[in-house]
């Protein structure tokens, strides 16, 4: 029976995230498997994927033919890397112990690197939304200047016009009070 590692579709429309399966080649994709070693979401950034590493090598060593995108898969978990060091342990190029210094320095720096991105990622996103924030702002405040010399404008107006009717009052007063001073007064 001729078995791969491939992937098998879960989740929703527009929001897949995948199971890392061992299956016989001739099942269908969704079908059935003979073991789940793991599962990969595309989704997140970087994206996830949390896998059985022992199984993987395991399926990798007794012949399982991984898929293109499960092989690159592999490659960054290190499992290609890991059955690559004990070919070269079998062939007698170099020792156990020395395979094992190679895959952890390997693994250091890919953790390391891995690190790196999510941190780079986090500073540009808070610079994001830093930038964002100071746009809002002066939004903000040219509004506010706005709405501040419309009401400047109203209350300029509501000063005229009561200003223009205190005017009129004084001259209305000032007309009567001529008049009564004009008129002469009453004979007894």
């Amino acid at each position: 029976m001729a078995t791969k590692i491939r992937l098998q579709r879960h989740g929703r429309k527009g929001y897949a995230f995948y199971h890392i399966v061992i299956a016989d080649s001739r099942a269908p994709r969704d079908g059935k498997f003979i073991e789940r070693i793991g599962f990969y979401n595309p989704n997140t950034n970087p994206a996830t994927v949390d896998l059985k590493f022992d199984r993987a090598l395991y399926w990798m060593n007794v012949g399982a033919q991984p898929t293109d995108t499960v092989r690159n898969i592999l490659s960054d978990e290190g499992v290609l890397l890991k059955k690559h060091l004990q070919g070269g342990v079998a062939k007698g190029a170099f020792s156990e112990a020395e395979a094992e210094k190679k895959f952890e320095a390997w693994k250091n720096d890919k953790q390391t690197s891995v690190k790196t991105k999510i941190s780079k990622l986090n500073e540009t996103e808070r610079a994001a939304s830093k930038a964002a924030l100071e746009v809002e702002k002066a939004v903000n405040n040219t509004k506010a200047e706005a709405l501040a010399s419309k009401k400047a404008a109203v209350r300029a107006a509501k000063a005229k016009e009561t200003a223009g009717t205190t005017a009129e009052e004084a001259t209305a007063d000032a007309a009567d009070s001529q008049a009564v001073e004009e008129t002469p007064p009453a004979a007894e």
